[in-house]
C-alpha cells in the first residue's frame, strides 16, 4: 500500500483482546465484515450466534436486548426506534386483514390512533373495552379477535386494571376456539411498570412492550422501545416483522439506555416515593376534587394494584373543582415553575400537562372538572410541593 488513504482504511493494527470496563463497548455498523465466503453465507443473526448487518444487531444492541429481557422477566427482546414503533410492531406482527384488535378505552392515545389510521386502512378493525370491567372485555371478544392490548396503569387517568382477570378472559376465549384457529395474543404496554412494579409474564401476559424512552433511559434524551416475550414462536413473529420493516436503533442511543439501566431501580423507587407523598398531599388542597394514583385507596383499581404490584411509578393526575374553567386550569399550569410543560415522563425534571379526558374516551368521563397529569422528577419533594402550593393559591385567588 503506497497511498495514505488506503493504508488508513486497511490499517493492520487491532487492539488486543481482554479489555473490560463498567460500560459496555459501543459498536456502530451498517456493514459487518466476514472472515470468508463461508461465514458470509452461513453466519446467523436470528439466534444471536453471529452478526450479518448492522440493522440486525451488534454486540451493543444484543447486550441491551438481553438486559431488558432480564428486567422484564422474559426470554427474548427486540428493540425498536421508539415506544410507539414498538406498539405498531406488535400490531403488525400479529394482525392480518380481517382481524380485530381490542384496545382499552384508557390506552395510550397514539396506540388508538394507529388503529384508527393505518390498521383501519389495512382492513383490520378495532373496538375499545373498559379495562376496569373484565366482563366488558369478554363481551367484546369475537371470532375475529386476534390481539388484545392491556395497559397498567391506564394512560393519563391511571386506573389500575385486574390484569390476571383480563388475561383469564382471553384464555377462556382461546380455549373455546376450534383447533387450527389462530389464538388471541395479549400484549401489555408495560412502560409505567417498567418491569419493576410487577412481572407481566407471571401475571399471564404473552407480550410486554415498553417505551425505553422513559425509565430505562431516565435522561429524557433518547427515544427507544422494546418488545419482550417468553414464547419463542411469538418472538419469531415479532423478529421477522421487525426485520422486514427495517427497524433499527443506533449504537449511541443504545449506549444511553445501557448507561441508564444500572440506576433504574433506584430512580423508580425515589420517584415513586416522591409521587406518593405529593399525590397524598394534593388530596387535601383547596379546589382539588380528586387525585388519581393507584396507591391511593379511592383511586380506581387500588385493590388490584395492592395485590399485584409493588411500585407505582412517577405519575399522578388531579381533577380540579368544576368551578374552574379550562382557561384557569391552563393558567395554573403556566404558573408552575419547577413543573415544566411537556410530554413524556420518568426523566430528571418534573412535568405537567392539562387534558380534556372526555374528548379522548368513548366511555363517559364521570368528572366535570379539568384534569392535569403530573410527572414527578428527581427534584426535592419540598421544592415541588412549594411550587404546587403557590400555583394552587393563584388558582383559588
Amino acid at each position: 500500500m503506497t497511498e495514505l488513504s488506503t493504508e488508513l482504511i486497511h490499517h493492520p493494527y487491532r487492539a488486543p483482546e481482554g479489555f473490560d470496563a463498567v460500560a459496555p463497548g459501543v459498536h456502530k455498523a451498517s456493514t459487518v465484515i466476514f472472515p470468508n465466503v463461508h461465514a458470509l453465507r452461513t453466519q446467523e443473526w436470528v439466534d444471536k450466534s453471529g452478526y450479518t448487518y448492522g440493522l440486525h444487531g451488534t454486540p451493543t444492541t444484543f447486550t441491551l436486548e438481553e438486559r431488558i429481557a432480564t428486567v422484564e422477566g422474559g426470554q427474548y427482546c427486540v428493540l425498536a426506534p421508539s415506544g410507539l414503533s414498538a406498539v405498531s410492531l406488535v400490531d403488525m406482527a400479529f394482525l392480518r386483514q380481517g382481524d380485530e384488535l381490542l384496545i382499552p378505552d384508557n390506552a395510550y392515545g397514539p396506540n388508538k390512533s394507529f388503529a384508527n389510521g393505518e390498521l383501519a386502512g389495512w382492513g383490520i378493525t378495532h373496538r375499545y373495552y373498559d379495562a376496569q370491567d373484565p366482563q366488558d372485555l369478554a363481551a367484546k371478544i369475537s371470532e375475529k379477535t386476534r390481539l388484545v392490548w392491556l395497559e397498567a396503569a391506564g394512560s393519563i387517568t391511571l386506573e389500575y386494571p385486574d390484569l390476571p382477570a383480563l388475561v383469564a378472559v382471553v384464555n377462556d376465549a382461546n380455549a373455546q376456539r376450534s383447533e387450527g384457529t389462530r389464538p388471541i395474543v395479549t400484549a401489555l404496554d408495560n412502560t409505567w411498570g417498567a418491569g419493576i412494579a410487577f412481572n407481566a409474564f407471571n401475571l399471564g401476559v404473552d407480550v410486554s412492550m415498553q417505551a425505553l424512552t422513559k425509565y430505562p433511559s431516565g435522561g429524557a434524551d433518547v427515544l427507544m422501545g422494546s418488545v419482550v416475550t417468553r414464547d419463542e414462536n411469538l418472538h419469531r413473529a415479532v423478529l421477522m416483522t421487525h426485520m422486514r420493516l427495517g427497524l433499527g436503533v443506533s449504537g449511541n442511543d443504545t449506549e444511553l439506555v445501557l448507561r441508564g439501566l444500572p440506576t433504574m431501580a433506584l430512580r423508580y423507587a425515589a420517584q415513586d416515593a416522591a409521587t406518593r407523598e405529593l399525590a397524598t398531599w394534593m388530596q387535601s388542597q383547596p379546589g382539588v376534587a380528586k387525585v388519581m394514583h393507584p396507591a391511593l385507596p379511592d383511586s380506581p383499581g387500588h385493590e388490584a394494584w395492592s395485590r399485584d404490584a409493588k411500585g407505582a411509578a412517577c405519575l399522578f393526575s388531579t381533577v380540579f373543582d368544576e368551578r374552574f374553567s379550562q382557561a384557569q386550569i391552563d393558567a395554573f399550569c403556566d404558573s408552575l415553575s419547577l413543573f415544566k410543560l411537556g410530554w413524556s415522563w420518568a426523566g430528571p425534571i418534573s412535568l405537567c400537562a392539562p387534558y380534556d379526558v372526555g374528548s379522548i374516551r368513548t366511555k363517559a368521563w364521570p368528572h366535570k372538572g379539568g384534569l392535569v397529569r403530573f410527572a414527578v422528577g428527581l427534584e426535592a419533594v419540598a421544592d415541588l410541593k412549594a411550587d404546587l402550593a403557590q400555583a394552587i393559591t393563584g388558582l383559588n385567588a
